[in-house]
């Protein structure tokens, strides 16, 4: 339910737009995104059959990664789809993995055209699905609402091309740029739509990570608690170099139910390793380095090479801090409550200012949203 009403967003959009092919594609779009969070480590893919200007199909990609979109809106379209136009957000695969090429289902279904949003930088792929179904006599238009799916496919486009997940990190800051109060008591910031929003955003992520800090401060849950949302929660990430993470966390106590992976130092003790995965804890030894005792592109590359595509980061300052300053992060979720918290409240980035990612030329917003009082901005990279 949640997910149609955000679809219902885009629909005067799409709507009022004259042109068909955008039309459909913006549908396609909109699909795609309900498999976001999910559909690790493949991209959540969206895709509409059209025949003679009537929907006769359409897909997402399915949890898990398959079966992919394409073959979901092929599969509803039965034989409506033989002379029909399919509109993908994303190139169709041309190699064999645990599913067949999904241009070979396109072309065995009799599709008259594909209209594809972008190219897959895969390099299994990279033009090849394209030029499969060209050689099967079908006409292939690329680069429909090319800005829009990169921005969704943002996740598959970062871990193929620079070997690891696509990072948004999400902070909810005071007029006067804090997130806590005075000592790192925690406060309400932001309110109860906000907090529904980022059950949303962690719910369309694959990992949610923080510090060891904000974990000993707030026995968080990381979940996705939004009514009839719970099994789309994330994998729960925590930076804890030492292997301070209690066993009486609520993280840990719920291990075994929503997966946790701890990253610690190669140097921690083998003992508590120990003691954390009995519980159902996954512990991933990384390099010691950096401001937060881990070094942090050594763990992006690992949790790549887990699958991960879209890496929330949620907290603390800290942790927020290192990852602007090592330049890895690629969205920005930043939330702006309407009441100050004061002197000797918590700096969002610690020592580093707000304008480091509101005012640098190497971002740009991407979007806006309000919630009552709540303001919310969303930065990509420029």
């Amino acid at each position: 339910m949640i997910f149609r009403i955000l679809e219902d967003q885009f629909a005067a959009r799409i709507r009022e737009s004259k042109d068909a092919d955008r039309r459909f594609m913006q549908l396609a779009l909109a699909l795609g995104r309900r498999g976001q969070g999910r559909t690790w480590p493949n991209p959540a893919v969206g895709a509409v059959i059209v025949n003679d200007a009537v929907i006769v199909g359409r897909g997402w990609t399915q949890a898990g990664g398959r079966p992919h979109a394409e073959p979901e809106a092929l599969r509803r379209a039965g034989e409506a789809a033989r002379g029909a136009t399919l509109y993908v957000t994303l190139e169709p695969c041309s190699h064999f993995g645990k599913s067949p090429p999904c241009a070979d289902a396109v072309i065995a279904a009799g599709i008259k055209r594909v209209v594809a949003a972008i190219e897959d930088p895969n390099p299994e792929v990279a033009g090849q699905g394209h030029a499969r179904l060209r050689a099967a006599g079908i006409t292939v238009d690329v680069g429909l609402c090319a800005a829009e799916a990169a921005f969704d496919h943002a996740g598959h486009f970062r871990r193929v091309r620079d070997k690891r997940p696509h990072v948004i990190l999400k902070l909810a800051i005071s007029p006067d740029g804090k997130i806590g109060a005075e000592g790192g008591k925690p406060i309400a910031i932001t309110g109860e739509a906000v907090r529904d929003r980022v059950h949303l955003l962690r719910a369309k992520s694959d990992a949610v990570l923080v510090g060891i800090g904000t974990v000993l401060a707030d026995d968080p849950q990381l979940n996705c608690r939004l009514p009839g949302m719970e099994a789309r929660s994330p994998v729960r990430i925590v930076l804890d170099q030492n292997l301070r993470i209690p066993a009486s966390s609520q993280l840990v106590r719920s291990a075994r139910e929503t997966p946790l992976w701890v990253m610690a130092s190669e140097l921690a003790e083998a003992a508590a390793a120990t003691r954390l995965g009995a519980a159902g804890a996954q512990i991933m030894r990384m390099p010691p380095n950096g401001a937060v005792g881990l070094d942090l592109p050594a763990v992006l590359h690992a949790l790549a090479e887990k699958g991960i595509t879209r890496l929330m980061v949620e907290g603390g300052s800290h942790v927020a801090a290192s990852f602007v300053a090592a330049d890895l992060v690629d969205e920005i979720w930043l939330f702006r409550g309407a009441e100050e918290v004061g002197a000797g409240g918590v700096d969002a980035l610690d020592a580093l200012p707000l304008s480091k990612i509101t005012q640098s030329p190497a971002y740009k917003v991407h979007a806006s949203e309000t919630f009552g009082p709540d303001i919310l901005t969303i930065y990509e990279r420029a």
